[in-house]
């Protein structure tokens, strides 16, 4: 009976190792995190801490978590940060304020973020971000700020950004943006200096009075 049980838990042994844990959301946070790093230079190494051998990123510098150990907040403005954001970072489902402003960051910025169902604020100004606005953006129903001017942003306006609600700040001057722009849902409380400085944007779009022609060669 002795050999038997020992037999018994041998084999329960090898069956737990053969089924690995599933990773923590930590983990796939601070994965997340880590791929922002390789992904930028960091000539002052305020990311030094960001360490993937950790378990979780939560005592990395710049890094605010909840009480669940799950990240809420980036703050990496003016870092002198340079490189190109990734699509990583669309997994960090509890993230409220992703702070990127006054750096030298440059590409696209990711459609992944519209991922992020919990933030609040958006800066992502004063950085070289080109293309277009992702208009996976308006799936961001909580945000309330939304700070893209002083990049090299291209294309429209995409008009599903009219559906958040909560947006009690834009500004997307200061760019390279064509043809017009909004002016009903939460556009309606925005004033023209929120898309001054965009040489090729025309003016606002009067409902009834401006047509908004998607076939044009804005782009």
């Amino acid at each position: 009976m002795a050999i038997w049980g020992l037999l018994h838990l041998v084999a329960a042994a090898a069956l737990v190792l053969s089924c690995p844990l599933a990773p923590t959301s930590a983990n796939l946070e601070g994965d997340a995190l880590y791929a922002l790093r390789r992904a930028v230079n960091d000539p002052k190494s305020v990311l030094q801490s960001w360490d993937p051998t950790l378990v979780d990123p939560c005592t990395w510098f710049h890094v605010t978590c909840d009480a669940d150990n799950r990240v809420t907040r980036l703050d990496l403005g003016n870092a002198n940060l340079s490189g190109s954001l990734v699509p990583e970072l669309g997994k960090l489902e509890r993230l409220q304020y992703l702070e990127l402003y006054m750096n030298n960051l440059m590409g696209c910025i990711p459609k992944e973020l519209g991922g992020l169902k919990s933030l609040v604020s958006l800066d992502l100004y004063h950085n070289n971000f080109s293309g277009a606005i992702p208009p996976s953006l308006s799936n961001l129903s909580n945000l309330k700020f939304l700070r893209l001017n002083g990049n090299r942003l291209t294309g429209r306006i995409p008009r599903e950004l009219t559906e958040l609600q909560n947006l009690k700040i834009l500004d997307v001057s200061n760019n390279d943006l064509c043809g017009t722009f909004p002016t009903w849902g939460s556009f309606s409380k925005f004033s023209e200096e929120s898309f001054k400085n965009n040489p090729r944007l025309e003016g606002p779009e009067l409902m009834g009075f401006v047509r908004y022609d998607t076939r044009g060669s804005c782009k």
